[in-house]
């Protein structure tokens, strides 16, 4: 049979060398292995950053050399009050807001006064009319003493006329009784102006207790102060010695700030460090830049049980007005009073910083990419946990390492490790 010639390829498609395909799919799993090896070649043989740990440049006080104990506590104003009324009514005014200055006496609020000043009116009216009475009283014993005066005159007459027997017996005894009658008038009258008098005297206390229950509603400063609170509007109920839903107690919370006090928990294990009038240093999480001095003022003579704990108040030497109540505090006690210097700060770093080069103090800085730099340093006082440097190349916040190695050197990359 003759050969058939194979059926021509479709006009227009490629065609596909497969020879070719199968060489090229051999070749890449050992161009992927050359890679691979490669890559494990250069992390072998490749220098390798050493680990080290950091810490950074800090500021510390040469006061802190003489720490003896640490506390915390708050700012508290030792004179403070929720002020009211000791009536109740509808809060009708309210002079002052949260942070007001007042004076002692000065007015801050005041309540409806309507009854009270009606009640006020009736018992003014009862004054005018008791005094009325007792003029009355007077008048009449004024009548009744000429009255009696009349019959005591006559008696005499009378007995006169009865010793020359003009008159009968009987005439003198009417003339001693109606005398008699004007002496019961005379004490009757007196009796009656005493009463008046006495209620004259019931009435007008009637109008102070009035006056005190008006004064009542007007809601004054207790002392000199600074409004910390408004505890209610106007228009609201207020009802001091009731729980009530929707009244309120107080008007205004308000406070001395000339009593500003710093009340710290110190451990029970260690108050025996403390005493009064030991000098202290007091720092403010709202003022942390600012160093304060101060001193015990008083040690409470309780101890809390919860928290063995007994509370020691601070005295400020000299009072801030950005000290706020309420403010977080911390008291370092000390074993001396600092001085200005010693509240001046000052470059610190982690001794363990600090290393030593060809006889010179250094610490290797942290700096770009990772590299270190020796900074020479100067070393001072130890001040707590930290070494005063003096003032150089080394700024606040510089990252320096911890405890280098003698191999360590300048210029070297390192990979600071994570705590």
């Amino acid at each position: 049979m003759a050969d058939h010639p194979s059926p021509a390829a479709p006009l227009g498609l490629p065609k596909i060398d497969r020879q070719n395909s199968r060489h090229r799919r051999r070749r890449w799993p050992w161009v992927v292995a050359a890679l691979g090896a490669v890559g494990v070649a250069i992390a072998l043989f490749a220098p390798r950053k050493a680990e080290v740990q950091a810490a950074t440049v800090q500021t510390a006080y040469p006061s802190q050399q003489y720490n003896q104990l640490a506390a915390s506590g708050y700012v508290v104003a030792q004179r403070r009050a929720a002020v009211s009324s000791k009536g109740t009514g509808r809060l009708v005014e309210l002079n002052v807001r949260e942070g007001s200055l007042v004076k002692k006496g000065e007015l801050l609020a005041r309540l409806d006064a309507a009854d009270v000043d009606a009640s006020l009116g009736v018992s003014e009216a009862g004054v005018r009319q008791t005094e009325a009475a007792v003029r009355q009283a007077a008048a009449n014993v004024k009548l009744a003493q000429a009255q009696q005066a009349n019959a005591d005159d006559e008696l005499q007459r009378t007995l006169g006329l009865a010793a020359q027997s003009f008159v009968s017996p009987q005439a003198v005894d009417a003339a001693r009784t109606r005398a008699r009658t004007a002496a019961a008038g005379t004490a009757a009258a007196e009796a009656a102006l005493a009463t008046a008098r006495a209620a004259i005297g019931q009435a007008k206390a009637q109008v102070k207790v009035q006056r005190v229950n008006r004064d009542s509603t007007e809601i004054r400063a207790p002392f000199d102060g600074v409004v910390l609170v408004k505890n209610a509007n106007v228009g609201d109920l207020i009802t001091p010695f009731s729980n009530a839903a929707g009244t309120s107690g107080a008007v205004v919370t308000m406070a001395d700030l000339s009593t500003l006090e710093v009340e710290a928990d110190v451990s029970e294990s260690s108050v025996g460090k403390v005493k009064p009038d030991q000098p202290v240093e007091i720092t403010l999480d709202a003022l942390p830049d600012t160093r304060f001095r101060g001193s015990v003022a008083r040690i409470v003579p309780t101890v809390d049980r919860a928290k063995a704990t007994v509370m020691t108040k601070i005295r400020f030497e000299k009072l801030d007005p950005r000290v706020l109540p309420e403010m977080s505090a911390k008291v370092n006690f000390l074993s001396q009073a600092p001085s200005d210097a010693d509240q001046k700060p000052v470059m610190a770093v982690n001794p363990k910083a600090i290393a030593e080069r060809d006889g010179k103090k250094i610490v290797f800085r942290i700096g770009a990419g990772d590299k270190l730099e020796a900074v020479p340093v100067t070393p001072g006082r130890t001040l707590g946990d930290v070494v005063e440097i003096a003032a150089g190349a080394l700024q606040r916040g510089d990252r320096v390492v911890l405890s280098p190695g003698d191999k360590l050197a300048a210029g070297a990359a390192v990979a600071v490790a994570s705590k």
